[in-house]
């Protein structure tokens, strides 16, 4: 791999090949958040858009990962496209994504996800089946006409890379790892032992 490279376009060709080997979900990854106590938390997502501000999901902010975020403003990214042999870890620190933003792609989510959204209380305590569903009736019942607003408590974040690690299998277990360091002046990439 080229360590002149810019890590965003890597990231971008490789998430193109993952988007077209079969996979069913290529978006599907795993964000690792702490607590202010340092427990680690680790979940799948998926990755809702990425850019060279860095990458973007979505959540209840009453979730655990939210609240660790407000606490602890870091996280890291896992993507394992198991079919290209290929994985790839970010890690950097975390800020909400503003209002308009947030706005725009909750106005893009299939009405369902939207009234869903609106009926989870994400993390917290369930009595029973019959408490979702009900509350699911509730909203879609209010909204059964015209848009479906995006809740204050639902947003996304933004995680903003300092460090980008691709990995590709190769045999005899020496696999070809490359990480890039970003700073203020650009990244620096560097080739890692297997």
């Amino acid at each position: 791999m080229d360590l002149n490279q810019d890590p965003f376009a890597i990231f971008a060709q490789w998430y193109e090949r993952a988007q077209h080997c079969g996979l069913s979900e290529p978006a599907a990854m795993t964000v690792a958040t702490a607590d202010a106590s340092g427990m680690p938390s680790a979940r799948m997502m998926l990755l809702k858009g990425f850019d060279a501000e860095g990458f973007v999901f979505y959540t209840n902010l009453g979730s655990q990962k939210a609240r660790e975020l407000r606490e602890n403003p870091q996280a890291a990214l896992c993507f394992h496209w198991m079919p290209l042999e290929r994985q790839v870890r970010v890690q950097g620190r975390v800020r909400q994504v503003d209002a308009a933003e947030a706005d725009a792609y909750f106005a893009s989510r299939p009405r369902k996800s939207r009234i869903g959204a609106w009926a989870s209380k994400q993390s917290q305590p369930l009595e029973g089946r019959f408490e979702l569903e009900a509350r699911v009736a509730r909203f879609a019942a209010r909204y059964a006409v015209g848009e479906v607003p995006r809740p204050e408590f639902w947003s996304g974040f933004r995680l903003r890379p300092q460090s980008i690690e691709f990995w590709e299998q190769r045999g005899f277990r020496l696999h070809e790892r490359t990480r890039f360091i970003g700073s203020e002046d650009g990244w620096r990439g560097e080739h890692l032992f297997p």
